[in-house]
């Protein structure tokens, strides 16, 4: 099965690197997997005062603080996966990654928002759930 996890570094993003360990049919033996961050772009009116290759450090470090979470872990399940690094709007990145990359499952954890703040904020995970075509298992 070909899995794309996205993952943001939070407690959640823990409670599903550790679902996914706990069962490995979701991999299975010939399964291939890809850790997806999206970093939040700088705002169009910064960028023009800094230079792109500090810019991609920006972006690179702000990733590095998520997967740091998230290599470990895979170190000791013996897991190999992709690790994908995107700068965008995370719920929309994931949705299209999915589609354009053909994931069979994506795999996210919920920030387990009541409905009133995720009428009020957003939520990430709603709108994938609303934009992704691909079938997304949400982890609590």
């Amino acid at each position: 099965m070909k899995i794309l996890l996205a993952v943001d570094g939070s407690p959640y993003t823990k409670r599903m690197l550790s679902y996914l360990a706990a069962h490995p049919e979701l991999i299975g033996p010939s399964g291939e997997f890809t850790v997806l961050t999206v970093v939040t772009p700088v705002p169009p009116h910064v960028t023009g005062y800094i230079d792109r290759s500090s810019l991609q450090t920006y972006y690179d470090d702000q990733a590095e603080e998520v997967l740091k979470t998230v290599r470990p872990v895979a170190a000791e399940q013996k897991w190999k996966p992709n690790y994908l690094i995107k700068v965008g709007h995370a719920a929309d990145t994931i949705a299209a990654t999915a589609k354009e990359g053909q994931y069979e499952l994506v795999m996210m954890g919920s920030h387990g928002q009541s409905p009133l703040s995720s009428l009020v904020m957003g939520s990430v995970t709603a709108r994938v759930l609303a934009h992704c075509t691909t079938p997304v298992l949400i982890v609590r």
